[in-house]
């Protein structure tokens, strides 16, 4: 690996789930694996999801084998000083063709004590959805946690949210720590911090493939 760097493609890791649908193949032209795909990751240093070179010379090396090798040529001098191997991003496409779980990610301080890892801030970019498609994005109102407790063990949990109307080209900002859920009939890119990290609150009721209600 001592040639030059070139401009860089690599393979998408799909992610089926019980939300995903269609539209990365209809809109996005991606081979994916069945209609219910959900994810599409398209750069990603995640242990176990490590992003590979798709073509060129590189092909067939990891996204951390290159940065090891080229270092701050690759990824910039700043960047390469504060994370050195360990990109800091994940990208990615979503597709929601019904609702995902309401859900909140930690923040760096609480992801390092709890999991040894980065927290989970992340930006979305709306790339189409369906007319009356929503996220939820925080609560609607002020609130204590007492008062939270209350509404969500009396099952009130969704009078609490703040739905947002999306349109193409909408940008959201969801910091750590931030209740939040897609809404179906919307595909969205969003970048985000390097962590899998998810703390699902709830989900519509909804079992998984052992029919068991999902965690």
């Amino acid at each position: 690996m001592e040639h030059q760097l070139y401009p860089l493609k690599f393979e998408p890791i799909f992610k089926e789930t019980l939300w995903g649908g269609s539209k990365l193949k209809s809109v996005l032209n991606k081979n994916i694996p069945s209609e219910k795909t959900g994810e599409s990751w398209e750069l990603s240093a995640v242990e176990g999801n490590m992003s590979v070179v798709k073509e060129g010379f590189l092909q067939g090396n990891t996204l951390e084998e290159i940065i090891e090798v080229y270092m701050s040529d690759l990824v910039g001098e700043k960047v390469y000083e504060k994370f050195g191997v360990e990109f800091p991003l994940l990208i990615k496409f979503i597709d929601a063709a019904d609702d995902l779980s309401i859900q909140v990610h930690p923040n760096d301080e609480l992801a390092k004590k709890r999991h040894h890892a980065y927290g989970k801030t992340e930006m979305w970019y709306i790339l189409e959805a369906d007319p009356g498609a929503k996220l939820i994005t925080g609560f609607n109102r002020k609130l204590d946690k007492e008062t939270y407790l209350d509404y969500f063990r009396n099952g009130r949990l969704r009078e609490l949210l703040n739905y947002e109307p999306v349109k193409a080209g909408d940008v959201f900002l969801i910091p750590a720590g931030r209740i939040h859920a897609i809404g179906k009939g919307i595909l969205l890119a969003e970048i985000q911090q390097t962590s899998d990290i998810t703390y699902r609150i709830y989900d519509w009721d909804r079992k998984d493939a052992h029919g068991k209600p999902r965690e």
